[in-house]
């Protein structure tokens, strides 16, 4: 699966492509949810304006290679997942992170997303290391990276502050060998 910056991938449930100006009033209508926010990095704002959107849209419209799609299902933009490429010796891990719209959960989306984002960023980034940390309130994300394939590889003990609660984090992640 290689692709290039303009391409999309084609799922069962969703596709996954760069985002567009289009899709302005569906981010903000999916991502304007405290359900959603509790589950995320603060930089992820809430509440989730417009300015924000617009903002979100710009910054990822350039990007070449692409690291941030849209999840798109029945044309309209519903969620988003990204990588995050690591600096220096951890050159060859990229972060991965996603969101969905509430009224999305629980259908098999999110699972067959992170599948695939794995996947390009193996193949097409050149990566050996794909990573995460959820939350340990969401159980949720957590059984989405397990059913992905990634293995649980460590809890850290109140990493965060979330909503002025201290929480943990699980850590999970999936590992190619290339040696």
């Amino acid at each position: 699966m290689s692709l290039l910056p303009t391409d999309s991938i084609t799922l069962t449930r969703s596709e996954l492509r760069r985002w567009r100006s289009s899709d302005l009033a569906s981010l903000v209508r999916n991502a304007n949810n405290r359900a959603v926010w509790i589950n995320l990095r603060d930089r992820f704002p809430f509440p989730y304006t417009a300015r924000e959107g617009r903002e979100w849209i710009r910054l990822t419209a350039a990007e070449a290679p692409l690291h941030n799609f849209a999840i798109v299902v029945d044309g309209e933009a519903v969620g988003g997942i990204g990588v995050e490429p690591q600096p220096d010796v951890h050159r060859r891990s990229v972060e991965i992170g996603y969101w969905l719209g509430e009224p999305y959960w629980g259908r098999g989306i999110m699972t067959e997303a992170v599948s695939a984002v794995t996947t390009y960023a193996i193949e097409s980034l050149n990566m050996c290391r794909v990573f995460a940390c959820v939350f340990e309130s969401n159980p949720a994300s957590a059984r989405v990276l397990e059913k992905a394939g990634f293995d649980r590889e460590g809890r850290l003990r109140r990493s965060v502050l979330k909503a002025g609660r201290m929480l943990d984090q699980l850590m999970y992640a999936y590992v190619v060998d290339d040696d």
